[in-house]
């Protein structure tokens, strides 16, 4: 799907509604995921290597409830199901299948992977990171009080998607 995505859709915009099949609980909305509480989106594909090391620090948030996040993979089940495993996942992920043309992957103009969308339960859109951004990361991780890095722990600054 990279390089096939339009504008991405910006801070303060609607995020589009939408509904998925989860590999585990059946389709899941956006309407049910911000009912719970604000929420963070994060595209991604497994043979991402950015995915790969942004994954991991996503499981610290989802592990410390410091946001629901769902992962929305532009992979079939079986290759999802297979990164989850590598990776530790453990919070929900989704299928944008290519089978149907990506179709939230481009109602929300992704262009590369990783993308993360933090909606708002509103539904607006309050912050949008493409690739890695350890000040995103860290931010993201302050806003819940938050320590999302260990003391020791090489985290690069930047890696484009």
């Amino acid at each position: 799907m990279a390089g096939h995505g339009g504008q991405l859709l910006g801070v303060g915009t609607q995020a589009p509604g939408f509904q998925l099949e989860s590999l585990d609980n059946g389709a899941i909305g956006l309407a049910d995921m911000l009912a719970q509480g604000p929420v963070l989106l994060a595209f991604s594909k497994i043979s991402c290597p950015v995915c790969q090391l942004t994954f991991p620090f996503l499981q610290r948030l989802h592990e410390a409830g410091a946001v629901s996040v769902y992962g929305i993979s532009q992979d079939d089940a079986e290759g999802a199901r297979e990164f989850i495993g590598a990776f530790g996942v453990g919070f929900p992920v989704l299928l944008d299948s290519e089978d149907d043309g990506f179709p939230v992957s481009s109602a929300f103009g992704i262009g590369s992977v990783p993308t993360l969308y933090l909606i708002e339960r509103d539904g607006s859109i309050a912050g949008v990171t493409e690739g890695w951004q350890k000040r995103a990361m860290l931010e993201l991780a302050a806003r819940n009080h938050l320590m999302l890095f260990r003391e020791g722990e090489h985290v690069p600054e930047w890696r484009p998607g």
